[in-house]
């Protein structure tokens, strides 16, 4: 997989400075695309697609109802799942997260019944016999799952998407930055930490105040804490008023690029960006050069706020 320089770069204050900036991030995106690329082709990637591709993916009311019982939840499976798809075992004690699991079997074509409810109900259907009914959603049914954190085992293949690097004062740069770029910081201790794998969010502060919020995980590994600061800090000014699930998966493209960008500008290792891009765009990473101009102008923005002389 490509990588990046770790060696920062200035743009000089002269006339030509942003047809520099805009080339070289131009030149920075096509590499990053060439990144998601070689990502997408690793052996390593395709192992991580593998096993995601086991999870179920939960419906809005479960993913609501796991987050209600277990809000640091990350990837959750029924009991013999972890067992026989993950030789993943459950820790002796933990309690089960309930969902409604559904119920698929034969329906009447009228009344959609299971044949046994069929029976017992006023519908006269009788063109074809129970046995030769289709098959379709009849209910829902309990069912218990558990979050890996409650299960020993294998390890689960895992991306290595942090950023690397000396970052010396960028942290407490890109907090001083907040005012300026319009939103509200928060570096919360990792045992404090309530938004489960998530590295930093991004949403409003209050219904009063409707000034964005950003709060990171913090860790040791400070270029990476970094690069969440500008991920969401892109987020908040490109996508704080926008509400639209389907654009989700874009919005976290943009966001990363920017911090991709910003993050290889002060320096930065951020090939693990391509990782991360592969894993939330992985059929299409064009999507990141069709963006190309917001992602631009925000890295742009972001960079001049990060070059300004520290208020005296």
């Amino acid at each position: 997989m490509a990588t990046t320089s770790t060696s920062s770069v200035s743009f000089e204050e002269t006339d030509t400075r942003d047809d520099e900036m805009n080339s070289t991030i131009e030149q920075w995106i096509d590499e990053l695309v060439a990144g998601v690329d070689d990502a997408q082709a690793s052996e390593e990637f395709q192992e991580w697609l593998d096993v995601q591709s086991r999870f179920h993916d939960y419906s809005y009311r479960n993913t609501l109802l796991i987050k209600r019982q277990y809000p640091e939840a990350s990837r959750v499976a029924g009991y013999r799942t972890w067992q026989e798809e993950f030789d993943r075992h459950v820790t002796e004690g933990e309690s089960a997260i309930w969902i409604w699991a559904p119920i698929i079997t034969k329906q009447c074509p009228e009344c959609e019944n299971s044949p046994s409810y069929h029976e017992n109900s006023d519908c006269d259907y009788d063109e074809t016999p129970p046995e030769e009914w289709s098959k379709g959603l009849v209910g829902f049914r309990p069912a218990s799952v558990f979050d890996i954190s409650q299960t020993d085992g294998e390890p689960l293949p895992d991306l290595d998407t942090e950023a690397t690097g000396d970052a010396g004062d960028l942290v407490s740069q890109l907090t001083d930055a907040a005012d300026e770029i319009g939103v509200t910081v928060r570096i919360v201790p990792a045992e404090e930490w309530t938004h489960g794998e998530a590295k930093g969010i991004c949403e409003q502060l209050s219904l009063v105040d409707v000034q964005p919020l950003v709060e990171v995980r913090d860790r040791e590994n400070e270029a990476d804490l970094a690069r969440t600061l500008i991920h969401e800090y892109a987020h908040a000014l490109l996508h704080f008023d926008v509400d639209d699930d389907t654009e989700r998966s874009k919005r976290e493209v943009e966001a990363e690029a920017v911090a991709y960008v910003v993050g290889r500008y002060c320096g930065l290792d951020t090939s693990g960006s391509a990782f991360y891009l592969a894993a939330w765009e992985s059929d299409d990473p064009e999507v990141v050069r069709e963006r190309l101009g917001r992602i631009s102008r925000t890295a742009e923005e972001l960079i001049d706020v990060l070059e300004e002389p520290p208020a005296r």
